[in-house]
């Protein structure tokens, strides 16, 4: 049952529009590496920066609550895919243990044209959607996380990783689009019969913030129930 159709790696990494550019590891080590550099080539290297790093703020607007609906629907799929009838019902009583079904924010960062600082963006914003299950066993975890890797590649997802354990070992699904802007990770814990699944929604700017608002969040946000009824109810 050990086998490995693509060589595992660490959890997707947060997307490119919050994560820090490589490029700012080129002058991250200090002015003093420029010293006896022709001025012709200090400024070829300012404009490869520049034209590497732009575009990094530039995010949709799109609705705090249109991105959090995107994001539980991918995991209603995920979740259908897999096979699952039981209902998961909105929160989370003991993380890591319980069932989970919750909506969660994060700052959007920009490391500048240069890719010479770190900071978040105002008005932007980021909504992941986390869910899992207990007393998964292993015939059902094993069928659908083998079904699902098959769909999200047929689906047009490229996956990141794909781990299938052996001896105890995790089993781990991760996959992106949208050049990593967008992803989802699955993973289950044999020796707990454990599952987490999640979706991750790409970078935007809330339609309504202004300046001096607070940044947005969905952490207040509920979601709906995950199962059957809410597969019912959108058919």
């Amino acid at each position: 049952m050990s086998e490995t159709t693509i060589p595992t790696s660490a959890p997707p990494a947060p997307t490119d529009s919050r994560s820090r550019p490589s490029t700012r590891k080129v002058l991250g080590c200090g002015c003093a590496a420029l010293i006896g550099i022709p001025l012709v080539t200090v400024l070829a290297l300012i404009g490869k920066l520049a034209w590497e790093n732009r575009g990094w703020a530039d995010f949709p607007r799109v609705a705090p609550e249109d991105m959090a609906s995107r994001a539980f629907q991918h995991s209603q799929e995920a979740y259908d895919v897999m096979g699952f009838e039981r209902t998961v019902e909105p929160g989370v009583e003991d993380i890591g243990v319980s069932t989970e079904n919750t909506f969660s924010s994060d700052f959007c960062w920009t490391s500048g044209s240069l890719g010479l600082e770190d900071k978040t963006v105002d008005g932007a914003y980021q909504v992941s959607h986390s869910w899992a299950l207990d007393h998964v066993p292993a015939d059902q975890a094993v069928s659908g996380l083998r079904r699902l890797h098959q769909h999200l590649k047929a689906d047009g997802w490229k996956v990141t990783a794909y781990r299938e354990g052996g001896k105890g070992k995790d089993w781990d699904l991760s996959v992106q689009r949208d050049d990593g802007n967008e992803r989802m990770s699955f993973t289950w814990h044999p020796d707990r019969e454990y599952l987490t699944g999640g979706a991750a929604m790409p970078c935007a700017y809330a339609p309504g913030w202004k300046t001096g608002d607070p940044g947005p969040s969905d952490d207040h946000r509920t979601p709906p129930a995950l199962g059957p009824a809410q597969r019912a109810s959108a058919s």
